[in-house]
């Protein structure tokens, strides 16, 4: 009787645990089409042992040497959106080097921008680059064929823009030295510098052209049949660290897994990378959708959060993931995200996973984290939204747009010379 007194306290300890202020650890895991989550107590809070989380070391950047480099990807937490972020590196412009802190994308209007001086007055200029500092800067004259305006005048490719006699803000095009590491530099590089109130539209000095334009920084890589122009890892959280590649070896040639799916061209918008979106599975089965429900392109989006469908398409996923989270207690919306459960005060749940079908049986399936949307990303256990949305009916022609929570846990490959994008799980 007394060996089954250890057991029963400890039994007891477990149902106490959530008012004796004990540490969690959840723990994830896939099984015949369903994401698992399991809560269990840490066991070293009860033993006064260490419990800190130390996350993994930052991926340096690749060796001197190569002809490929990677530089470390960190995730800002975005203030208007929990659990959400924006992805940054950090790179230098100009002789000598002003290190500056970017976004990147691939959904640009082709062309790298940067916030440079002179700001507007109620801005402030802290981080914003210098043009007249740099040595090796080089305006580009209007009536350039690298100049975008054709409604430029004087001598340099610039676009103001006013209103009642006040200047909103500047656009100017210049080329200077990019450093993307100490030893790996892009001469001459394409960018405008947004002047006197014009900024990017992320929270950070500016934007990485990815796109497939002549002048983004993509098509600066040196292409061979062996690698891709670029590709990334998006960190998962505030305390990883993620990599952004350009001109690696493609992964598969290294035994790595890639399901690559076939670039489609746009005659509205040649900088994009397009795809097929041909289905949607949920637990290991396709969901019932008419082809021409996909018909369109689909985006890879870095600069959109959730993952937004059709609303024929949408719905069908919607209702059947409904309908496999019966048992769970429905939470309201949350924004465009209206399939929403509290899983507050429980040890365990499922969901059924979803998969995301494209051209070329290209089956991509995604993460806990790539599906699901939680508002405190410390604790899965509270409230949880499928991270999908009808897509607004204003643009005919997309049929998705796949948003940067979708490709989490996965690395992602542009391999823009073969003509396909890849998608490789659980790589990062």
């Amino acid at each position: 009787m007394a060996s089954a007194f250890p057991s029963l306290l400890f039994c007891l300890v477990l149902l106490a645990s959530p008012y004796l202020g004990c540490s969690y650890h959840t723990s994830y895991y896939t099984h015949g089409g369903k994401h698992y989550a399991l809560r269990s107590l840490d066991l070293r809070s009860l033993r006064g042992e260490d419990n800190h989380w130390a996350p993994a070391p930052a991926p340096g950047p690749s060796a001197p040497g190569g002809a490929w480099v990677s530089i470390p990807v960190r995730g800002d937490p975005m203030e208007s959106l929990p659990g959400a972020f924006e992805y940054h590196v950090v790179v230098g412009f100009g002789t000598p080097v002003q290190e500056l802190t970017v976004g990147f994308d691939t959904r640009t209007t082709g062309a790298t921008l940067l916030k440079c001086t002179p700001c507007a007055a109620t801005e402030p200029c802290d981080q914003a680059f210098e043009p007249s500092a740099s040595s090796s800067l080089a305006q580009i004259p209007c009536g350039s064929p690298d100049c975008p305006f054709r409604g430029c005048s004087g001598p340099s490719c610039t676009l103001s823009i006013s209103m009642n006699n006040t200047l909103l803000g500047n656009a100017t095009f210049v080329t200077d030295k990019l450093t993307l590491t100490s030893w790996a530099t892009v001469e001459n590089f394409r960018f405008a510098c947004m002047e006197a109130g014009f900024r990017p539209r992320d929270d950070s000095t500016g934007i990485l052209d990815l796109s497939r334009n002549s002048h983004s920084l993509a098509s600066r890589v040196p292409s061979s049949p062996d690698t891709v122009a670029f590709s990334y890892c998006l960190p998962s959280s505030a305390g990883t660290v993620g990599s952004l590649s350009l001109g690696a070896p493609k992964p598969d040639l290294s035994g790595h897994k890639v399901s690559y799916t076939p670039l489609r061209s746009n005659p509205g918008n040649g900088n994009l990378y397009v795809v097929e979106l041909v289905g949607v599975g949920l637990g290991g089965h396709d969901l019932s959708v008419p082809p021409t429900a996909f018909a369109g392109d689909t985006i890879v989006d870095l600069h959109t959060t959730f993952t937004y469908l059709r609303p024929e398409v949408y719905s069908v996923l919607r209702d059947n993931f409904r309908q496999w989270m019966t048992e769970y207690k429905p939470a309201p919306p949350l924004g465009v995200l209206d399939t929403c459960y509290n899983f507050t005060g429980r040890n365990f749940f499922a969901v059924p996973g979803v998969t995301l079908k494209f051209n070329g049986a290209a089956d991509v399936d995604l993460s806990m984290n790539g599906m699901m949307y939680f508002p405190d990303p410390g604790n899965h256990f509270s409230i949880a939204c499928l991270a999908f949305a009808a897509a607004p009916t204003t643009n005919a022609r997309e049929a998705a747009v796949i948003g940067n929570r979708a490709q989490s846990s996965m690395e992602v490959v542009y391999d823009v010379r073969g003509g396909k994008i890849g998608f490789v799980p659980y790589r990062c």
